[in-house]
């Protein structure tokens, strides 16, 4: 369950103590001694409630926090990193609905740093059966209709080499070229499938494809290009589980920055 819908969850419950409580206090509170501590205890439970319900509006519409897990993003975004993101700035989040978001003020674009929910290929088999939700940052390169291709670990997007000033390559070893499909749209849709998620880094990290980011999708890789799981392995990313922009790196202070 997401922390903003296990925020509002906590908030509804305090305004429902807030609520018997009052019922309570007319019934049985009597005395001026009882009535300090009710009112001591009332206030605390009614900045909560409240508190807690602004916090998960916030959280789900406008801006999440952020911290970085893994070494993905590096150098752009180090491990322990705590960022804010731009949830509302790709369209607000409709509630109760599977990702849909409407009056956006923007459409991705190539370079965007996104947070996103996890896709299910990009979990264990353990993580999918348990239902769990995580959330991954990564860097778009590619939107619909793109072709998009690495050779010897350079990126191409329409067949132009991408100049990627950004992206960090820690090992030296370039993997070989292989191909275990007999056509290319064999191809495209295992990759869409998510099949490479299973299949041993050196089939995918430095060649891959060419593939064509289907409608709705995006190819989003990470900065550190030879440690990210990302969409080489697990697929194009689908539109709906897109959650904001990432914008801004608070600590620790001495890495205070505008993400790009």
């Amino acid at each position: 369950m997401e922390m903003e819908i296990k925020l509002f969850i906590a908030g509804c419950i305090f305004l429902v103590i807030a609520i018997i409580m009052q019922m309570v206090k007319k019934k049985f509170i009597k005395t001026e001694k009882a009535n300090k501590v009710f009112a001591d205890v009332y206030s605390w439970v009614d900045t909560l409630w409240t508190a807690l319900i602004i916090a998960s509006v916030i959280m789900y519409f406008l801006i999440q926090a952020f911290k970085i897990p893994t070494g993905s993003m590096e150098k752009t975004l180090l491990i322990g990193d705590h960022l804010f993101a731009a949830k509302c700035v790709y369209g607000f989040r409709v509630p109760f609905t599977d990702g849909k978001r409407i009056l956006p003020i923007k459409k991705v674009k190539k370079g965007d740093v996104v947070i996103f929910r996890c896709p299910p290929p990009a979990l264990s088999p353990i993580e999918r059966a348990e239902g769990v939700k995580k959330d991954y940052i990564k860097r778009c390169v590619a939107l619909e209709g793109d072709k998009v291709e690495i050779k010897d670990k350079v990126l191409y997007v329409n067949d132009v080499a991408m100049q990627e000033d950004y992206v960090n390559y820690e090992d030296t070893e370039t993997y070989k070229n292989f191909n275990l499909y007999k056509s290319m749209d064999e191809y495209q849709k295992a990759w869409e499938r998510g099949e490479f998620a299973t299949l041993p880094v050196a089939f995918v990290r430095d060649n891959f494809g060419p593939v064509i980011v289907p409608k709705g999708h995006y190819m989003v890789l990470g900065d550190n290009r030879d440690a990210s799981f990302d969409a080489r392995f697990w697929g194009p990313l689908p539109d709906k589980y897109l959650k904001g922009q990432a914008l801004v790196n608070y600590w620790p202070l001495k890495r205070i920055k505008y993400i790009k």
